[in-house]
């Protein structure tokens, strides 16, 4: 009878399990990238991806409002990091960096630090396409987005709580005849990694410096959102201008990744409309105003913001 009981017992526990898992299964993987669980249907689960202020965006330059921010101040991106873990969440393949440290950057448009938290990649179906944002209407065949949290909220879940939480880095990627070698690690890893919800370790640990472009001056920078949901409007935007050279057989690699439902040769969001936000090109970093100064500087995007929200509404009731 004893023996019995703890098989009954034993057999419930399982079907709780498997249901729990089946339940939190369908639970992360409740978005993708085609059909019913595309891009066009993401709101009516998750209600802020049907926001104004959407990311990601075409950035048109002949548009765009020139600057001279202070400068991006970046500390601990040429730090050796302990491990360094490659990840396939079954939307796109992430790098998580374990460091004594967090490596932050400030500066910009920036009031604060911002820590590190993840990277991760976006592609398309082929080298004409890809990356989430666009410059005037130009699309590349990979974005990188190296997101930041702001340090002052303690964590990445409690800075989405605020409209100045998040910061990614983004940078976007051309094709060339010869391979990277910078990003000979990761790509050689990726078929470790091809099925869901599997990881490995980097056997050579990548420094965060080496994957943004020579030129970090040039940036555009807007306010917007998360490209996955909960689609956040928390995001402040630097995108630089400069592309990072890869080759085809490293870019390809990326669509060989699986997801949940099958290949996942793409896992880009389209541009959503500008809405009137103002975006800002960084044309040279103000390496001459002092502390205070620099704090103004800062400021500068938010006074613009407002003056360019007016006169956006001046120009529809002209229109009107």
């Amino acid at each position: 009878m004893k023996a019995r009981r703890v098989l009954q017992l034993l057999t419930a526990a399982a079907t709780v399990l498997t249901v729990w898992c089946h339940v939190n299964n369908t639970k992360r993987h409740t978005f993708g990238y085609d059909g019913e669980m595309g891009p066009s249907h993401w709101a009516d689960e998750y209600q802020q991806c049907a926001g104004k202020f959407q990311s990601p965006i075409d950035i048109e330059e002949h548009r765009v409002t020139h600057v001279r921010l202070p400068p991006l101040r970046f500390t601990g991106f040429d730090a050796d990091p302990a491990t360094s873990t490659l990840s396939n969440n079954g939307h796109t393949v992430m790098l998580r960096l374990n460091m004594s440290k967090m490596a932050s950057v400030t500066g910009g448009p920036l009031r604060g630090d911002y820590s590190f938290s993840q990277l991760h990649f976006h592609w398309g179906n082929n080298d004409s396409m890809g990356s989430e944002d666009t410059i005037n209407n130009h699309t590349f065949p990979l974005e990188l987005h190296i997101v930041m949290y702001k340090a002052a909220y303690g964590s990445f879940d409690g800075a989405t709580a605020h409209k100045d939480g998040l910061a990614v880095l983004a940078v976007f990627y051309e094709i060339i005849e010869t391979e990277n070698h910078v990003y000979k690690e990761i790509v050689e890893q990726l078929p470790s990694v091809t099925q869901p919800d599997t990881q490995a370790l980097l056997q050579r640990p990548i420094k965060l410096a080496s994957l943004l472009p020579e030129t970090k001056h040039l940036y555009f920078t807007y306010n917007g959102s998360l490209t996955t949901p909960p689609c956040l409007e928390v995001v402040t935007w630097l995108e630089f201008k400069q592309p990072i050279l890869l080759s085809h057989q490293q870019v390809d690699a990326f669509r060989s990744l699986k997801s949940a439902e099958g290949p996942m040769t793409h896992n880009f969001r389209p541009v959503q409309p500008l809405s009137g936000r103002p975006v800002w090109f960084n044309v040279a970093d103000d390496y001459t105003a002092e502390p205070r100064q620099r704090e103004s500087s800062a400021e500068a995007p938010s006074m613009n913001y407002i003056l360019a929200s007016v006169l956006v509404l001046l120009i529809t009731a002209f229109q009107w």
